[in-house]
């Protein structure tokens, strides 16, 4: 296994996940040339990667054919000798199935996977995480054992956030992509009132979270809320989050951000469920669900932009943890 390609072009998380995947590779086969493709905007988080030698990028607009046919060129002229894809859409699979590769592995869901060389089951809701469902990839291969997933954020990113680390904190990353899996702003704002004196709180999140880290600062009145959204890089937020006492995060990208860290982590889970296999792998970790039995939960895999029942009780019945009280 000399050249190797993995492709994961779905959401921010599942990428962190992948990197997993490149951590066994690299212990298994430590000569291996490793490369990744994500699609654009991901391809910060890989950034300084010491094990991979190259990211490939799949463009927002390369769904057309030309676009698809120009990534296609980019994996052939790579001449890898594997190709592991994570993905399991017809896009992917086109992409596997036509590498040039020789070994050409993946999940037999992808509707092109009778083109593979090799093949497995995923299977979502058996309680296995997602990281072992990727490694399963390697099943014949190599040995079993699992690696966890990592990010490298650089020293100068540790540099560029060591001023916000002067004191005891805590981080809070309010949104979601999906509203049902994203905690309500009554509940941030609660659990931001109930803190222990003194301990900075910083809301972190991408640019366009702003505005709902601004309300949910505001509408705490804590004078020790510094709003940071859009204003670290997805590494930054990665190193500040390391030194974090504790993180308090959504069924979303910073839990596994918080994950690829071994950052101390309190994930909300609303209308999803851990079973699913994206909870997190922290040392430290605490998973926190409503207490109500609810028949509609978990009513999806990733959520949805307004709860189908019209109540939102998996949500609004959490009860949330007050942050640096014992």
């Amino acid at each position: 296994m000399k050249k190797v390609l993995i492709i994961q072009t779905a959401f921010l998380g599942d990428v962190i996940l992948a990197t997993a995947l490149v951590e066994k590779i690299h212990t298994d086969f430590p000569g291996a040339e490793i490369s990744m493709l994500v699609r654009e905007g991901n391809e910060s988080l890989l950034k300084n990667h010491p094990f991979l030698k190259e990211v490939l990028v799949r463009k927002k607009k390369s769904g057309n054919v030309s676009g698809m046919l120009e990534i296609l060129k980019a994996i052939r002229k790579g001449k890898y000798d594997v190709v592991f894809n994570l993905h399991r859409f017809f896009s992917s699979g086109f992409l596997t199935a036509f590498s040039g590769a020789l070994l050409r592995v993946g999940f037999r869901q992808n509707p092109l996977s009778f083109l593979f060389t090799h093949v497995t089951n995923h299977v979502i809701g058996d309680h296995r995480h997602e990281v072992e469902r990727n490694q399963e990839l390697l099943n014949g291969f190599t040995e079993g054992g699992k690696t966890l997933p990592k990010l490298y954020p650089s020293e100068q990113d540790f540099k560029n956030t060591a001023p916000y680390k002067s004191s005891p904190y805590v981080t809070m990353a309010p949104a979601s992509v999906w509203f049902t899996k994203q905690l309500p702003e009554n509940k941030w704002v609660e659990m931001i009132k109930s803190a222990a004196p003194g301990l900075t709180i910083y809301l972190l999140g991408a640019p366009g979270d702003f505005e709902l880290c601004n309300r949910i600062e505001v509408a705490s009145g804590n004078k020790s809320v510094v709003n940071l959204a859009g204003k670290l890089s997805l590494l930054e937020s990665a190193a500040l989050m390391k030194d974090a006492t504790m993180n308090y995060v959504n069924d979303s990208g910073p839990l596994h951000i918080s994950s690829a860290m071994n950052a101390p982590v309190t994930a909300f889970f609303l209308s999803t469920t851990p079973a699913f296999g994206f909870g997190p792998l922290s040392d430290v970790s605490t998973i926190i669900e409503t207490e109500i039995k609810l028949d509609c939960k978990p009513c999806g895999l990733h959520g949805f932009k307004s709860c189908p029942q019209q109540h939102f009780k998996c949500g609004t019945t959490i009860i949330v943890p007050k942050p640096g009280v014992n």
